[in-house]
């Protein structure tokens, strides 16, 4: 099984918590570059208490690729983690499949990406008063350059993080499947609540983030495996930044359209969790032959 297939290494928990620790570590190296371009670009601004202010002088696709920087380096960390502290495959804690499964990664990344791109196109239409025309060609074109190849490796950082290490070590420490996946969903959801779309919106938004991370969370324990999770959360992070922009949002982007409509809290922000990601669920398991009942989520780990 997925959670367990480590639990002959050297993984006892302590480990875990000196890995995490050694993440943060380069999480905060890569961080260093946005840093120095916050003081570079913004003289006498660094010390707002506003996160937005502090790098709104940075140019749009600069900040963008510094923001993602720190993602980047951390999964170097990690694989030094799981590789050298761990001394297990780095694959270990992508799936407990022989090979990575590349097909399911561009599968979903396909699927969900088409879903995204449908969606905004019928909001368009429905209500062209929200939104403002913003493509320009070159920084478009250098801004899709730039999350062609970062949002890839931000997403695959933190899956590998939530729906891999994390969850294998909760796991390892519980010797169960539900109670990892809820820790690392409330850790995956509560680690947004800085990002300005939680300002804007309430902390209710935090429901959404930790209902994500439930749905990450379920479709790697029932396909025993990161692949679908990581195509998943490239396609929702890459398609959402090169169609829509707003100001008050943590990735503001040359993209496609500007969303200039007044953010509010209401149903439409939790008509993900409660259509598209149980659709999505239920084709998964058809086209994987999953088992669909509460089994996988409660059996006993050894």
């Amino acid at each position: 099984m997925f959670l367990s297939q480590n639990f002959q290494t050297k993984a006892a928990f302590s480990y875990y918590l000196l890995g995490s620790f050694v993440v943060i570590i380069f999480n905060f190296i890569g961080q260093l570059p946005l840093m120095l371009a916050a003081s570079y670009f913004n003289t006498g601004t660094v010390a707002s208490s506003d996160i937005m202010e502090i790098f709104s002088g940075i140019p749009k696709n600069t900040l963008l690729f510094l923001m993602l920087l720190p993602f980047a380096v951390s999964l170097l960390g990690l694989w030094l983690v799981v590789v050298k502290l761990h001394e297990q495959s780095f694959r270990s804690i992508i799936s407990s499949r022989a090979k990575v499964d590349w097909r399911r990664v561009g599968f979903v990344f396909l699927l969900w990406g088409a879903m995204i791109c449908g969606f905004t196109v019928v909001d368009y239409f429905m209500s062209p008063e929200d939104y403002e025309w913003n493509f320009k060609l070159l920084p478009f074109l250098v801004m899709f350059a730039v999350g062609i190849i970062m949002f890839p490796l931000q997403t695959t950082f933190e899956e590998l993080l939530f729906r891999g290490y994390l969850l294998q070590g909760f796991a390892r420490l519980t010797k169960n499947v539900w109670l990892p996946l809820v820790l690392t969903s409330v850790l995956f959801g509560s680690l947004h609540f800085f990002n300005p779309e939680v300002d804007k919106l309430g902390n209710w938004l935090l429901l959404y983030y930790i209902g994500t991370g439930l749905f990450l969370g379920l479709i790697t324990i029932y396909d025993q495996g990161t692949e679908l999770a990581l195509g998943f959360h490239a396609a929702n992070n890459f398609f959402s930044s090169i169609l829509v922009t707003a100001s008050w949002t943590v990735f503001e982007t040359h993209a496609i359209l500007t969303d200039t409509s007044e953010p509010q809290m209401d149903f439409e922000v939790f008509l993900p969790l409660l259509v598209f990601f149980p659709l999505l669920f239920f084709i998964f398991g058809k086209r994987y032959n999953w088992t669909f009942s509460l089994q996988p989520l409660f059996k006993k780990l050894k």
